[in-house]
This record gives structure tokens, sequence and C-alpha cells, in this order.
């Protein structure tokens, strides 16, 4: 979709909007209702003709310039964080709820995020939610069995289903990769929180829900006032093990191969696929790690 207004020799601006994407993943219709906030677009135009000097003047056009706002769960932690960067770098309005609210790292990025303290098992979800887009979690976590369940599983079921009721047409949820375990290990409160929380969002939202399932994410991680360089084992095992994909591709069907051979994933191509997915509205269902690449080079291009 474009505005265009056209003037003699007039010089103006394009833009460009609705993006299209196929989703890996069909679902059946959807029950979301939401009216989407507009912007007036303001044009300036110059012309000149033969026998009169150079016009400037400004028009007013009624354009369906549709802004995004994204509410991040976990918005500073290390996946939620580079989100939240990628975000902003796109001109996206940033709300991140944790429970530590804004991180003590500094960053031109991090003063445009708005940072709100708060547990998502107790949030004031009007407060948080109001004129969201789309909501985004990172909630995840190790621990013991119980532990594991809650933060994995009952955190983000319990967001998915605020969004749902404040009417947010869109929520992302940061998943993980099966490893292709055999099903006595995928029992752990790890595997069974997340796939609780992917079932509760593929059914309310069938189809404006995503989810990302990468494998081991690597970056630059800054834990307690340090930066653990994960790029440095991480990027030269993602680019050897994609290199060696013909070769090995035989042994992905032995229970647990993949622990081996999931290829790493940059937590930037986390960030930029979650990014892709706001901002195409035929983006939905689940991405595998191959397709989380995809959908990052769709923005970085």
């Amino acid at each position: 979709m474009a505005a265009l207004l056209s003037t003699p020799q007039a010089t103006i601006s394009r833009l460009s909007l609705g993006k299209k994407a196929l989703s890996p993943l069909p679902f059946p219709s959807p029950s979301v209702s939401f009216r989407p906030s507009f912007n007036r677009l303001r044009i300036a135009c110059s012309y000149a003709t033969p026998d009169v000097g150079s016009t400037s003047f400004a028009i007013d056009v009624d354009a369906d310039v549709k802004t995004e706002k994204i509410v991040v769960l976990g918005g500073n932690g290390f996946v939620g964080s580079a989100i939240c960067k990628a975000a902003v770098s796109r001109g996206i309005e940033v709300v991140s709820l944790s429970r530590s609210g804004r991180p003590s790292y500094t960053g031109s990025w991090v003063d445009q995020v708005s940072w709100v303290a708060g547990d998502v098992f107790y949030a004031r979800w009007d407060e948080v939610l109001g004129g969201a887009t789309a909501v985004v979690s990172t909630l995840g976590g190790f621990g013991s069995e119980e532990q594991m369940k809650r933060i994995n599983g009952e955190a983000n079921v319990i967001s998915v289903n605020a969004a749902k009721e404040f009417g947010v047409p869109k929520f992302i949820l940061i998943s993980v990769h099966d490893y292709n375990l055999p099903p006595f290990l995928l029992n752990s409160g790890y595997f069974t929180g997340k796939r609780q929380a992917e079932s509760e969002l593929l059914s309310k939202y069938p189809t404006s829900g995503v989810v990302l399932r990468p494998g081991l994410i690597y970056g630059k991680r800054k834990v307690d006032g340090f930066e653990i360089p994960l790029d440095i084992v991480g990027e030269p095992l993602e680019r050897l093990l994609s290199a060696t994909e013909r070769f090995t591709r035989p042994l992905n069907s032995i229970p647990g191969s993949d622990l081996l051979l999931a290829p790493p994933v940059s937590v930037d191509d986390v960030a930029y696929a979650v990014v892709n997915a706001i901002i195409d509205d035929d983006v939905f269902g689940v991405f595998t790690i191959e397709q989380i690449k995809e959908a990052a080079a769709k923005v970085r291009s």
C-alpha cells in the first residue's frame, strides 16, 4: 500500500506498507478484534512552472500509517534487550515489563524504552498493555520442576490470556527447539512448560500467534556488570554446522542428535525475526531454527 500525491514536476515522499511473508503453518480463522491507531501524514511539496517561480506548500493527508507499540516481557534480559534494541531501531515504541525494571547498562536505545518494574503474576495489565499492537514474551528459566513449570508455562499462559483480554492483536513467544529428544526427556518442567505456553498461544491466537523455537542463542550477554562473549563459541559453531549440514543430515533421525547438530542462533537473528513478525501482519505459526534465520534476513536486507 502506498500513499502518493502527484503535482507538476513534484518531488514527494512515498510511504510503503504491508510487506508480505508466508506463514510456515496454517491455522483457522481468528476471533480477534482490534482497532489500530493511525497517524495523519503531512507532506511538503515543491514545484516550479515556466512562468511562475518555485512554490512550496504543505498538504495534510489522512493516510493509513499504522504505528506499532510492543510490550516485551523480560525486556532487560539477554534476549529481551536485543529485541528492545532492534525494535527501537525500526521506530517501534517499546515498553518492557520485568521484575527489575530498567537495566543497569547504558546505550542510546535504552533511553527510548519505557521500563516498567513488575511481575506478570501480579501485573496491572491495564496500565501495561494499553495501545499495544503486540506482546513479546521472553519469559523462561531453569530451576526445580515446579519452578520451571511456573515460569516457562504458567507465566506465559497468564500473559497470553491477559493480552487476549485487552485486545492485543499479536503475541510472539520465544520458545525452544526440542533437539530431537526422546519423549521421556521432554517431560521435564522446562519443555512441558514451554509447550503448554505454545499450546495456549496458538489456541488464543490461531492466525496471529508466533512461536520462535531457537536452539542455543549466542551473543554478548551481560551478567552482573560483566559481559560474557558467547559469540566466541556460538558464531564459529554455527558456521561449522551450517557448512556440514549436508553431510550430517542423515544423523537427524537419531534421538537427541540435535544436541550436537542443531546450529546455534545469533541473539540478533532472534531479535530481527521478532521485528519481522511485528511489522508483517501475515506472519504467524511455529518457526524452526532455519525459519528464524530466514525471517531475520528479511529485516536485515
